[in-house]
């Protein structure tokens, strides 16, 4: 046996790992959305009934590991080595998609990237033998692939669309009428009937979906269920509804209970069905190995692929281990989780996604729709239902995506037509149903307002062509990844295990440098009180003047010199600053819905600064992002004047932002006036820094680009500053207001009333 399957045996052990990481991370939220968005108990808590869940559904997961050994290929037409080199291309290249899917923030299936992959990967090495065969041609490509699975993951993709928005549609906006936003009354009438039928397409999905291979389960009983399965369905119900009726009288929230039961049972299909996805090809590949070994035939065909699959369950222990502690440590995790729960949140919040003309064409047609339904359907019918769908406003609802009533639909929804299309053998997915019933329910829930329904169906369409895009890249990776290790041999693995370890450490390292910039900046969504607000913007002010200073300093230096890396980092840190700002904008009402009546002087202050924010970093940006381009385009760098004049603009510009945060620390206004002189001042250094570029541009002492430049960076630094300056001042008066609690309007007060974006300079 040559060393190099040796190898190839590790590495095969080292990737099953790493897609564990990376598969968990993008599937998470399939198992997690309803119990997450509804916040039905705390994280640590949920994340605890799915690890319950995992760990029972990978002990079940045996019997389905016959998909990678021989589902989309025919092993018995591959060699030993084939069949290695194939399935080593196949988990580098699942590493790499579904990481890139986590980096992006979007869902998709790991069954659709595990089938197209290994279709991909098994039709470049047939391809290959092919060539190198005289005995063969490409007409004899069919031997090799079953091509069909392929076209029913697509036909599944398409049908699980249509069907789990429209079911997850009709059921939400029943389940609204009947229960409404305020539904504590109801649930106690109707709340045991209603919830016993969720755990009825809970528990058949736990046992028909997630347990039917686990040996737990008999085939006796299975069968006896499906024969008589009206009569099931109805025992399980008449028990569920007592037990939920005896748990309500004795005070227990039966609605937790359904979600957390119905996260569970999610929790445990998910590992028996789509564990294969992640360690499927792995452990036929060792099986390749040792069949080889014993055999002693490093060319034989691996037709004993086709034998049923028998894992070691403390490989399987394992691999729940694995999943468990992604689950709680994975970041990618969450971040798939917010695109998903930002979709079908009830609360206005800052969009993900933008406009297309597809999407306010669709928008554009239902309101259409809407309008003949108000004119066919009677005005008393309309407002009795309308009333239905009023939100709750006693209750706090901006922590959470969505209330218990959608979430516990959502989950019934799911898993029962998950549960019916497989017993009627429709090509469903449970990624692709999950999502769409979600984003079903959010429609009919009304979740997609006109303020929102345009930017939600452009990630809708985002994330259904992301499905077909792994299909796509998983096809062309995985091909492409087996012919270059194929040609290049070891050094080609070599490089592509390097490449993979590179990109995952490097998603790390980037993910603690973002953790570390974002900290620098102090939370304000989430104040309740005046001070809360007033300290919670003084930090904010702090922090970010610190910033730009900093920033704007680096940009300079990194000019002077040519310096291409720091002009891209200080771009890439004055991006995010201005898209922070722009998070706060969207937050500011939710915050100031959160103040007393009475003190609606603050909640003015606080949009004031907020605002002064937004145009400070704008400004910084206006600077960074054209000195970028301008290097990275290789234009002339500026004259040794130009550096002289802009090192004095600096100057001024450090001391006033030094002068502000040291008067923001000490909360001590009574030197405004210095700076208003010393903006006054740095005015005068840029009025003559422009006079003196002028002068050059006349002598043609300076580039066309870099005077543009240059000039750029005078105007967005006067605006800059003077934004800065009317901030502290705005804060200032209403800190000192407070204190005194006095109650008085100045003329520089009121002339602070207007937008920053239309403030001019002061006297």
């Amino acid at each position: 046996m040559s060393p190099i399957f040796t190898v190839i045996v590790i590495i095969l052990a080292i990737l099953a790992i790493l897609d564990l990481i990376v598969g968990v991370s993008n599937d998470a939220i399939n198992f997690l959305n309803s119990a997450l968005g509804s916040k039905v108990a705390k994280k640590w808590v949920i994340l605890t009934v799915a690890s319950f869940g995992i760990m029972l559904g990978v002990i079940t997961s045996n019997g389905m590991m016959e998909v990678a050994r021989n589902g989309v290929f025919h092993p018995g037409m591959f060699t030993f080595s084939d069949i290695m080199i194939l399935f080593v291309g196949i988990m580098l290249s699942d590493v790499i998609l579904l990481h890139t899917f986590n980096s992006l923030g979007l869902p998709t299936s790991t069954t659709v990237s595990l089938v197209f992959e290994l279709l991909g990967s098994s039709l470049a090495v047939a391809i290959y033998k092919i060539y190198n065969d005289p005995a063969l041609s490409f007409a004899d490509l069919g031997q090799f692939i079953n091509a069909g699975k392929a076209m029913v993951i697509i036909s599944g993709i398409l049908s699980s669309v249509v069907i789990a928005f429209t079911v997850g549609a009709i059921l939400m906006y029943i389940s609204r009428v009947i229960f409404s936003f305020r539904y504590a009354k109801s649930l106690k009438r109707y709340g045991a009937v209603w919830c016993g039928i969720s755990i009825v397409g809970i528990v058949y999905f736990a046992i028909f979906k997630g347990l039917k291979s686990s040996g737990l389960i008999t085939p006796e009983l299975n069968h006896m269920i499906n024969d008589n399965i009206v009569v099931s369905l109805f025992i399980i119900w008449a028990v569920s509804s007592l037990l939920l009726w005896v748990m309500q009288r004795l005070g227990w929230n039966i609605m937790k209970f359904t979600i957390l039961s119905g996260t569970f049972a999610l929790a445990l299909a998910f590992a028996g069905n789509d564990l294969v996805n992640f360690i499927g090809v792995p452990m036929a590949g060792i099986d390749s190995y040792f069949i080889a070994l014993e055999s002693g035939d490093m060319n034989m065909l691996m037709t004993k692929l086709t034998e049923p699959a028998h894992v070691n369950i403390y490989f399987l222990i394992a691999s729940g281990v694995v999943m468990v502690v992604t689950l709680f440590l994975s970041k990618d995790a969450m971040k798939v989780a917010e695109t998903q729960l930002s979709l079908s949140s009830q609360n206005d919040e800052d969009e993900r996604f933008g406009s297309t003309k597809i999407s306010r064409a669709l928008v554009s047609l239902a309101i259409r729709l809407n309008d003949v339904f108000k004119m066919v359907v009677p005005k008393k019918v309309l407002d009795k239902l309308n009333t239905r769908f009023i939100p709750d406003t006693s209750v706090d609802t901006s922590n959470v995506s969505y209330d218990f009533i959608r979430a516990v639909v959502n989950l019934t929804a799911a898993s029962s037509l998950i549960c019916l299309g497989t017993s009627l053998k429709l090509p469903l997915s449970t990624t692709y149903v999950i999502f769409m019933v979600s984003m079903g329910s959010s429609l009919a829930d009304r979740a997609w307002g006109r303020d929102s329904a345009v930017y939600r169906i452009t990630g809708v369409m985002v994330v259904i062509m992301g499905w077909f895009i792994t299909a796509l890249a998983g096809v062309t990776i995985s091909f492409v990844m087996v012919l270059f290790l194929v040609w290049g041999g070891w050094i080609a693995l070599a490089l592509m295990v390097l490449l993979c370890g590179y990109i995952l450490c490097h998603s790390l390292i980037f993910k603690k440098k973002e953790k570390e910039e974002t900290s620098l900046t102090t939370d304000v969504k989430e104040v309740k009180q005046d001070t809360d607000v007033l300290y919670s913007c003084t930090q904010e002010v702090c922090n970010t003047m610190e910033q730009i200073s900093s920033i704007y300093n680096h940009m300079l230096v990194a000019l002077f010199t040519e310096n291409r890396r720091l002009l891209k980092e200080t771009k890439t840190e004055s991006e995010q600053l201005y898209r922070q700002a722009n998070e706060r904008k969207h937050q500011v009402f939710k915050t100031l819905k959160k103040l007393e009546d009475m003190n609606i002087e603050t909640g003015h202050f606080h949009i004031q600064v907020v605002d002064y924010l937004t145009e400070v970093t704008k400004a910084l940006l206006h600077c960074t992002r054209p000195a970028f381009e301008h290097i990275d385009n290789h234009h002339k760098g500026f004259t040794k004047e130009q550096i002289y004049d802009l090192k004095l603009v600096n100057d001024g510009v450090d001391n006033i932002f030094n002068k502000i945060n040291s008067m923001l620390r000490e909360k001590d206004f009574s030197d405004l006036n210095d700076v208003l002189v010393m903006r006054d001042n740095l005015f005068g250094v840029i009025a003559e820094a422009i006079k003196h570029q002028i002068r050059r541009l006349k002598e043609e002492q300076s580039s066309t680009k870099a005077s543009i430049l240059y000039l750029n960076i005078l105007t967005e630094t006067k605006t800059m500053v003077l934004q800065s300056r009317n901030l502290i001042k705005s804060q200032g008066y209403f800190l000192s207001k407070i204190e005194t609690g006095e109650s008085r309007e100045t003329p520089e007060n009121t002339q602070n009333t207007a937008s920053p974006a239309l403030e001019t300079a002061e006297n």
